[in-house]
């Protein structure tokens, strides 16, 4: 049985080293998945340190024979308390992200969740209860009995699992890109001719992508209304603006803390927003929210947010008056008000069709574009570049309709965007063997001269801290770009994200767009 003992010792010192380094890794999502799980975010940031440092403790304690037992009782614990916080937010109909072993797994718990804590409890409970007289095997020794052959047998063995492991996490780590890959062409193939409209792009302090992608058909749903009217999503798009769907829930600690910023916005922008929440719990559990005048719908479990793969609360997702999806889930508070301050900073015909301004206005303004006061619709494909001015890095002033002669691919960037950063060596590489026919590419960026400088871009820069063309030509967030042709005309719709930047600054997008 001592044997049995040693092996689950380091079964679960293991567990315990890769779920504490994982946190460490990702510290970010790991303090919003102690928010999501009910913690304030007041001692999330602590917890959220204190956690990972107490898992590499306890697995630090596994090994010793003198202080295994500790060890055992401390991970007993550990598992004890992520079982009681994963009933009680299951219980109450909520399936937050676990983020038990940081970004190498992370999904909504569930009761096998449970049920997979319980089987490693058990092996600590088993680890203390033979440690209770005995100290057990000492690691050390058990590897001074064995036989040279053993060793070397262990050596191989150890070895095995260690590249099998590394296998398994580059693995991961490649179908998580390709399915990145993957939702940005759904996204840009759902764009079609005519119905060019950006969509809202990823920040950069975003969680990575989640829920439907952008451009895809809205779930309908038939929920009934605390004051017991059936509501579907034709009546939150009745008022022919923007619809952002907040999933929540009337005991989780986060969407309280938000309710305040929710209901402000329910006043400030209601000439371009309109806020429904869909809520769990009973009309009892949502009245307050009954004086603030937000729709609040009420689902019997979480059928309606599933649909929108809202596996967590608070989550919202923008929905566009024509009933497609306008943007990525966003999951958290923090999360949720980039998405509305995004909102109501971009273009309006950005989240209105292409028919409909605010105010009712349908007349162009090609001397106003640049002006993100004026309720006008981005430069469209075949009209003049709007007469915007920027200086470059050297102080030069740079007219963006006297870019002629050649065609010109704007590129929307911004130093801080982790998205931007992702594809800087691509741009770099694509700079340094760039084909003979391909656009001239001149970046529109944020940010100040020493940060755009240290980039080693061989392209032109010009700053734009306003981004005042970004909403000129309907761009919404970075890298977004669009192409100009040698005449200084919109040639392209705008391409968001790396993949169809490049396949823009290649000619590729003229197939996707003649679909």
């Amino acid at each position: 049985m001592q044997a049995a003992a040693l092996i689950a010792r380091f079964l679960l010192a293991g567990v315990f080293v890769v779920a504490g380094l994982a946190k460490l890794a990702d510290r970010a999502r790991s303090r919003q998945a102690l928010v999501d799980f009910g913690v304030s975010l007041r001692f999330a940031t602590f917890f959220g340190i204190l956690l990972p440092i107490a898992e590499l403790v306890t697995a630090g304690s596994l090994i010793p024979a003198p202080s295994a037992r500790v060890g055992a009782v401390a991970a007993l614990f550990l598992l004890l308390l992520f079982m009681s916080a994963i009933s009680v937010n299951l219980l109450r109909g909520r399936a937050p992200d676990c983020h038990c072993f940081g970004q190498l797994h992370s999904k909504p718990v569930n009761w096998s969740t449970v049920g997979r804590n319980s089987v490693l409890a058990g092996v600590a409970g088993f680890v203390a209860w033979e440690a209770r007289h005995n100290s057990g095997l000492s690691f050390v020794g058990w590897i001074t009995d064995l036989s040279i052959a053993q060793r070397m047998a262990l050596v191989l063995g150890v070895a095995g699992l260690t590249v099998l492991a590394a296998q398994c996490a580059f693995l991961m780590q490649v179908l998580h890109q390709q399915g990145r890959v993957l939702l940005r062409l759904d996204a840009l193939e759902l764009r079609l001719p005519g119905k060019g409209q950006s969509v809202m792009a990823p920040q950069p302090n975003a969680v990575p992508l989640s829920g439907l992608p952008p451009g895809a058909s809205a779930p309908p749903f038939e929920l009934e209304s605390l004051d017991r009217k059936i509501m579907t999503l034709e009546d939150a798009l009745a008022t022919k603006k923007p619809a952002l769907l907040l999933f929540t829930n009337p005991k989780c600690g986060p969407c309280q803390a938000l309710m305040p910023d929710v209901r402000r916005w329910h006043k400030e922008y209601v000439p371009v927003l309109t806020i429904t929440l869909i809520s769990e719990g009973s009309a009892e559990d949502n009245k307050k929210n009954l004086e603030s005048g937000i729709k609040v719908l009420l689902q019997e479990k979480r059928e309606v947010a599933e649909t929108y793969q809202a596996y967590g609360t608070p989550a919202a997702v923008l929905i566009r008056p024509d009933a497609t999806i306008g943007s990525f889930l966003a999951q958290g508070s923090d999360a949720i008000r980039a998405l509305v301050e995004q909102i109501v900073a971009a273009p309006v015909p950005a989240l209105l069709p292409a028919q409909a301004v605010l105010g009712g206005q349908n007349g162009r303004s090609g001397e106003g574009r640049g002006n993100p006061s004026q309720n006008v619709l981005p430069a469209q494909v075949g009209e003049r570049t709007p007469p915007l001015k920027f200086n470059d890095l050297s102080g030069r002033i740079v007219a963006l309709r006297k870019l002629r002669g050649r065609k010109t691919l704007l590129l929307f960037w911004n130093p801080q965007c982790g998205f931007c950063q992702q594809m800087l060596n691509d741009l770099r590489d694509w700079e340094a063997n760039i084909p003979s026919d391909a656009p001239d590419l001149l970046l529109i960026s944020s940010g100040t001269i020493e940060a755009n400088r240290a980039m080693n871009l061989r392209s032109r820069i010009v700053l734009d801290d306003s981004f005042s063309a970004g909403r000129a030509f309907g761009a919404t967030g970075t890298p977004m770009a669009v192409l100009l042709d040698a005449d200084g005309k919109v040639a392209s719709a705008i391409a968001s994200g790396a993949a169809a930047v490049f396949a823009l600054a290649a000619h590729e997008l003229r197939n996707v767009a003649g679909r």
